[in-house]
C-alpha cells in the first residue's frame, strides 16, 4: 500500500487509509519497534466497520526520525495532526503499547476527539523497574544497533508457542524491529520513562476496553486490571496463553475479542 505523508509539523508521518468513505473513522497507533504493518491481519476485520486510519510512528517504519527525546505530548499531537488532515473531527481508537499509551494522552487532552478505545497490552504508569529497562535498551542500541535487541524483543511478544505456530508474524516482527531508526526507537523509549497516566484515568470520557495477553511480561494483565478498575467506562478482557502483541500471535483470538466493540463503536458513531 503507498503511503500517504502527512505534514505534522516539524516532520511528516507515513499513513494509510483502508475501507469504505462515509464509515467511522477509526486510527490504529502502533506499539515500540513496530510499524503499521503490525496490523495487518486485522485490516479485513475492521474495515467491516470503520474507515481505517494507521500511520507509523514517528522514528518508524517509513516516518522519519526527528531528534529526542520525545514526549508524550509530541505524539499525541500528531494523532490530532493526523486525525485534521483527514478531516475526523472524531475517531475511535485501536492501540497498542507505545500506541496504547499515546491514546490515553489523546482521550485525556482531547476528549471530543474519540469515541471509544481500545488499549492493548500497554502501562500508564512508570515504576522504576521499568525505567530501568528502557535504560538499558536504550544503551544497548547506542552501543549496537537495533539488531542487539531483536532477540529480546521477540521474546517478550510471543510466547514460545507463538514463535512455533506463527513464524511468518515472527519474521514481520523482526523486520520491523530492524526497520525502527535508532533515534526514534530512542526518543520514545525516553517518553515511556516518564508515563505518568495512571492517576488521571478517572477522568476519561471515553470508553475503553483494555485488552492484553495473559503472558505479557511488558504491561502484566495486573497493571492493565488496574487501569480498568479506575477507567469510569472499563473493561478489561485477557487473552490466554498469549504474550505482548496478541494481535500478531494469535489474529483470530484478537480479531473475535475486539467484534463486539467495533459494531458497537460503529453504531455510536452513526448516532452522533
Amino acid at each position: 500500500m503507498t503511503a500517504i505523508p502527512v505534514n505534522v509539523g516539524d516532520t511528516h508521518l507515513a499513513t494509510y487509509l483502508d475501507g469504505e468513505e462515509g464509515r467511522p473513522w477509526l486510527i490504529l497507533s502502533n506499539s515500540l519497534a513496530a510499524d503499521s504493518r503490525m496490523w495487518d491481519d486485522q485490516i479485513a476485520t475492521l474495515t467491516r466497520t470503520h474507515r481505517v486510519i494507521r500511520y507509523d510512528t514517528r522514528g518508524h517504519g517509513h516516518s522519519p526520525a526527528t531528534p529526542g527525546p520525545y514526549s508524550f505530548d509530541l505524539l499525541v499531537s500528531d494523532m490530532v495532526a493526523i486525525l485534521d488532515h483527514y478531516g475526523a473531527a472524531r475517531a475511535d481508537v485501536l492501540s497498542l503499547s507505545l500506541g496504547g499509551m499515546t491514546a490515553l494522552g489523546l482521550a485525556l487532552a482531547h476528549p471530543d476527539r474519540v469515541g471509544s478505545m481500545i488499549v492493548c497490552d500497554a502501562r500508564a504508569d512508570a515504576p522504576q523497574p521499568f525505567v530501568d529497562s528502557w535504560d538499558q535498551r536504550i544503551a544497548a542500541i547506542e552501543k549496537g544497533g537495533m539488531q542487539s535487541i531483536v532477540s529480546g524483543t521477540l521474546e517478550r511478544w510471543f510466547t514460545p508457542q507463538g514463535h512455533k505456530n506463527r513464524p511468518q508474524a515472527v519474521s514481520l516482527a523482526e523486520d520491523m524491529i530492524l526497520q525502527t531508526d535508532t533515534v526514534g526507537y530512542a526518543g520514545c523509549a525516553k517518553a515511556l520513562k516518564g508515563l505518568d497516566y495512571l492517576r488521571h484515568l478517572g477522568g476519561l470520557r471515553a470508553p475503553v476496553l483494555y485488552l492484553v495477553g495473559a503472558e505479557d511480561t511488558g504491561a502484566p494483565r495486573q497493571a492493565m486490571a488496574q487501569m480498568a478498575d479506575v477507567t469510569p467506562n472499563g473493561r478489561l478482557i485477557v487473552l490466554p496463553d498469549l504474550a505482548h502483541v496478541p494481535n500478531m500471535e494469535d489474529p483470530q483470538a484478537f480479531n473475535a475479542a475486539i467484534q463486539g466493540w467495533l459494531t458497537d463503536a460503529a453504531k455510536v458513531a452513526g448516532q452522533s
